[in-house]
């Protein structure tokens, strides 16, 4: 037992021997005589010229260093200067292996980083280049730091790790690249932070201003928080965060833009975990807000919790951000708009359920899910009602909208590519949508259902269906992307579809009424407007059980001709403004932007319509060749009156011009082919002729006949008589009217 007491009373002593010895050594030599040769020992070992200008101090309880006024210098330009460095350890914390910073003080750090115009860093010159016997010499000292280093916890216990104050103050960092002419400076960069003790909460505070000078802009940031670190540095955790950062310059308009965010977070690196609670950030009018729990820090996280964006102005926040403003018909929309949704899924797959989107007075209910592994996207999403007509922009006066213009203005600019084929191709998706009604360039839809798939650069609309117009239609699309050349299909049904009101609200056309039932069949190919409708091919089939045509008058045209027939005039002012018609059907063949229609037929009052044509749609032209075939009576007026000579006749009618101005200028009675009408009138009255000729020899050779034989039938019945006698007179004329039929 001695023997160990004397052990330790030696121990102490040593330890007493080099205290006092250090503090001797610190009480009688003065750091500031050695500058000199510290400077030379900086420069000969690195590129750098070391100025110590200030004073250098040290002190024993605690044990501390004090730099004051460095600068260091790299080819002739400042690369670091600091006004003031102070750095003060607990001398008995290290006696116990318990290290202490008491204080640690950093003030007035000025540093200059640049990439020059062949993009080196100059900080990759602070050490010389290598001469062939360092670079040996190098690599040992690789191959040797390459080795695993001793293991500092391997006794299994944590490290404890102590620090009284923290303060950095009036740091800045300037950093350019002559390549890009991007200049940052980092300016009043401030930390400030107290009794930081791993296992222990502790306060931070950090402020720093960041400019930029393309674009111009600037932050001014402030932090606060309490942090907590584990002596395994495994586990972290923030509570209490208040950062707030002010912006502005040139992406803001110049105005100035507050970003915050509150909150608290977890972070388990061990188990992969981690934990924002009641976490807010907010931008200008627009705030976020969540509460998640993420596990797997790898490519397969597991997600749980909620997100939400609380109702915030468009309009007005792009005004707070200095934005151009969204012009809309509506100015009353885009001022109320939110998000929520609750987050969970497999691992790998975050799900999206009960989400709730509203865009002003519409509202959307869904869900949806992302696969990280394949980028796969489901989506189900439902709304009641939506009038984009009011989203749009505002018509100006006096100025032509891109519909409007002439096609050759609308195609004298470079037309871009529809689609982006490589995105496309990289798409997986599986959506459906539906919709209440839809308001859209003044056609009402309603019931709307849509299912898009996509894989591989194919994309399938299976179904998109909705009610329109006291009518409903469904149809199908496919585009293939597979090739630089995409190629489209699209199959459509449209049955008792109202034209009247369709037409009117599309495209203010009120030429014809009636439910219309058409069948679509169409390809093409290309990845641009105008390509996808000159490559059009395909068919339209359609039917109009009961209509008519409006701004037009087929029967007075009809009327003129017969009038010209007859060699008579028209005496009805009246004739009205339409023309009724059942069961109008025909066929139009698809060529590019042309319609061709060689089957038209209608039934209309005493007439047959048939006709001819094509559509322009490249032009907004049509050109029609139609009959009326006269197949009764069609009017009451006396000089329409349907003779044997116009029975069957055809009477021309022409529909030619922009059919977009209107019908009632489209239409006309054709004199250059009633020319064709007239030599069949004039067949018709020579066969009349003929038929009248050979009805009057019938009846005068049928009354010569009856003549003699009547003159015959007298002589014979006299001759009877006087060989019979008077008495028999009226038995023989029976008999031989008898004899005679």
């Amino acid at each position: 037992m001695k023997a160990i007491r004397y052990v330790l009373i030696a121990i102490v002593a040593l330890v007493v021997l080099a205290v006092a010895a250090i503090a001797i050594a610190m009480a009688v030599i003065d750091p500031n005589a050695y500058k000199p040769k510290i400077e030379s020992i900086v420069e000969d070992k690195t590129n750098l010229d070391l100025d110590l200008a200030g004073d250098i101090g040290w002190s024993f309880i605690p044990l501390g260093l004090e730099l004051n006024d460095v600068e260091a210098s790299l080819d002739g330009e400042r690369f670091v200067a600091l006004k003031r460095l102070v750095a003060q350890v607990d001398l008995w914390s290290l006696v116990a292996l318990e290290p202490q910073v008491s204080t640690f003080v950093l003030d007035g750090l000025d540093a200059n980083l640049s990439i020059n115009e062949q993009g080196e860093g100059n900080w990759t010159r602070i050490m010389p280049e290598p001469t062939n016997g360092d670079t040996s010499q190098d690599k040992q000292e690789v191959a040797s730091e390459s080795e695993p280093a001793p293991d500092a916890d391997a006794s299994g216990e944590a490290l404890n790790f102590n620090v009284d104050n923290i303060q950095i103050s009036n740091a800045q960092v300037h950093y350019s690249d002559l390549r890009t002419g991007q200049k940052v400076t980092l300016e009043d960069f401030t930390v400030n932070a107290s009794d930081i003790t791993l296992g222990s909460e502790f306060p931070l505070e950090i402020g720093f201003r960041v400019e930029t000078a393309q674009p111009q802009f600037a932050v001014d940031g402030s932090i606060e928080a309490r942090l907590a670190a584990n002596q395994a540095l495994n586990d972290f955790s923030v509570s209490g965060l208040q950062a707030e950062f002010k912006m502005n310059g040139e992406p803001f308009g110049d105005k100035s833009v507050t970003a915050k965010m509150s909150g608290s977070a977890k972070a388990n690196l061990e188990n992969e975990t981690a934990t924002l609670s009641d976490f807010t950030a907010s931008l200008a009018n627009l705030t976020l807000n969540t509460n998640l729990d993420v596990k797997g820090f790898g490519d397969k996280p597991t997600l749980k919790g909620k997100l939400a964006i609380t109702e915030f102005s468009l309009k007005e926040l792009l005004e707070n951000m200095g934005q151009p403003a969204i012009q809309t018909t509506d100015e009353a929309v885009l001022q109320a708009i939110s998000f929520s949704t609750d987050i969970a899924g497999p691992a790998g797959k975050p799900a999206l359920s009960d989400l709730v989107i509203k865009l002003d007075d519409t509202t959307f209910n869904g869900a949806g899910s992302y696969n990280l592994e394949n980028g796969g996207i489901v989506f189900d999403l439902q709304g009641d009602k939506l009038d984009a007509d009011r989203y749009l922009p505002p018509k100006v006066e006096g100025v032509e909208t891109a519909d409007e213009a002439p096609a050759q203005t609308a195609n004298s600019g470079p037309e871009g590519d529809l689609l982006p084929l490589e995105t496309l191709r990289g798409l997986l998706l599986d959506i459906d949508f539906g919709l209440g009604e839809l308001v859209v360039s003044n056609l009402t839809i309603n019931e709307i259902k849509a299912s898009t798939t996509a894989s591989k650069g194919l994309l399938k609309v299976d179904e998109f269906s909705g009610k329109l117009y006291e009518g409903s239609f469904g149809a199908n699309a496919t585009i293939d992307a597979r090739s630089d050349t995409p190629k489209w299909s699209i199959n459509s049904d449209v049955s008792n579809v109202q034209t009247l009101p369709l037409l009117a609200d599309v495209a203010e056309i009120t030429m014809l009424s009636g439910g219309a039932n058409l069948k679509v069949n169409a390809t093409t190919s290309g990845n641009r407007i105008s390509v996808l409708r000159d490559k059009a091919d395909g068919q339209i089939s359609f039917n109009l059980a009961k209509g008519e045509f409006r701004n037009m008058n087929l029967t007075r045209m009809a009327c003129q001709g017969i009038a010209l027939a007859n060699q008579d005039e028209l005496t009805t002012d009246d004739w009205g403004d339409t023309t009724p018609f059942n069961d109008m059907h025909g066929t139009l063949e698809i060529n590019g932007n042309t319609f061709n229609n060689t089957d038209l037929v209608a039934a209309l009052a005493g007439m047959r319509l048939e006709g001819q044509g094509s559509v322009d749609m490249k032009k907004t032209l049509v050109d029609y060749e139609l009959g009326l075939r006269i197949v009764g009576e069609i009017h009451r007026d006396n000089a329409c009156r349907v003779t044997e000579y116009v029975e069957d006749v055809v009477i021309p009618v022409e529909c030619r011009g922009d059919f977009s101005t209107g019908a009632a200028s489209l239409c006309s009675f054709d004199g250059s082919r009633f020319r064709d009408t007239l030599k069949t009138i004039a067949k018709n009255a020579a066969k009349v002729k003929a038929k009248e000729e050979v009805d009057r020899a019938k009846a005068k050779a049928q009354e010569k006949l009856d003549k003699e034989k009547a003159r015959v039938e007298e002589k014979a019945r006299e001759k009877l008589e006087e060989k019979l006698g008077e008495g028999a007179g009226e038995k023989v004329k029976d008999k031989l009217k008898g004899l005679f039929k």
